[in-house]
């Protein structure tokens, strides 16, 4: 029995080797590089925005809530005429982690789905990906929240 899993390992080890050999090593710098600028832009555009709301007379709040809206919909735009994948593949976190990256996970479950129907399709699938980072999400600030509570309360 032993001899069989020794040798298991073995075959397992010599693959993982051979496959080294043809695995792209990823260019983190670049990578790096690419997410800061990219992630930048959005930044930027999303400043450019707030700041012209603003200058319209229009309160914070109503200002932040309307770049939201603009960059959600955008994000939602791009990935239903495919072209945030492309944007995503060379942008990496830089348009991933702020919320367009959150917009593109809501709707790319949702068109991938949808020749199975609205309800079971679309409605089941929407929450595929973004589903669990909402749950662990909100798990989280009710932690913090309840840690920076108890801490007000007793220090």
């Amino acid at each position: 029995m032993e001899n069989k899993d020794e040798q298991k390992k073995k075959v397992a080890k010599a693959y993982e080797k051979y496959a080294d050999q043809f695995t792209p090593k990823p260019k983190y710098f670049g990578n790096c590089v690419r997410a800061f600028f990219s992630g930048g832009a959005v930044c930027l555009i999303a400043l450019f925005l707030n700041n012209s709301f603003l200058g319209s007379g229009m309160s914070k709040v109503a200002a932040g809530s309307f770049v939201t809206i603009i960059l959600v919909c955008t994000a939602q735009l791009l990935t239903g005429i495919g072209v945030f994948d492309t944007i995503a593949k060379f942008a990496g976190a830089g348009v991933i982690v702020p919320i367009t990256g959150f917009a593109n996970s809501m709707v790319a479950p949702a068109i991938e789905y949808k020749k199975e129907g609205l309800v079971l399709g679309v409605g089941a699938k929407l929450f595929s990906l973004a589903g669990p980072v909402l749950v662990s999400g909100i798990s989280t600030a009710t932690l913090i929240g309840l840690i920076y509570w108890l801490i007000g309360r007793f220090f």
